[in-house]
């Protein structure tokens, strides 16, 4: 399954208006964990200088699959991961799809390509052994 995440930062607001998000490992039932080269993806996608200090890619279900945006910070219900920065937040439909999954990314030019990973299907960095 691939999945692609644009650069778009919806400006979505919750009961908390001002305030961040308690930054914790996990919550909610999603064990959904992502690789070196996913965290990477997400940091660099959420870093940007127009994006808030809060945002994280959603992934949500939609009638196509899953939907994965950049967002301002998660809606009331969604599954917080933030793994060493990389901050996924996961809706409650889509949480019972990605139980246990590995997401993984791969970056060509300015374009990031996710997708679930198989066991042991995870990417590993390219090194040179000259």
């Amino acid at each position: 399954m691939s999945l692609e995440a644009g650069r778009m930062f919806d400006r979505i607001r919750g009961p908390s208006e001002g305030g961040g998000v308690p930054r914790a490992h996990q919550t909610g039932a999603t064990v959904l964990t992502l690789t070196n080269h996913a965290q990477d993806a997400v940091r660099a996608l959420t870093q940007d200088p127009q994006a808030p200090e809060s945002a994280g890619l959603r992934i949500a279900s939609s009638s196509e699959g899953l939907e994965l945006m950049i967002v301002a910070e998660p809606l009331p219900g969604d599954a917080l991961i933030d793994d060493d920065g990389a901050r996924v937040f996961v809706e409650p439909q889509a949480a019972s799809l990605l139980n246990e999954q590995t997401l993984d990314a791969q970056v060509e030019g300015d374009q990031v390509n996710f997708f679930l990973a198989a066991p042991g299907e995870i990417s590993e960095p390219d090194f040179d052994d000259d």
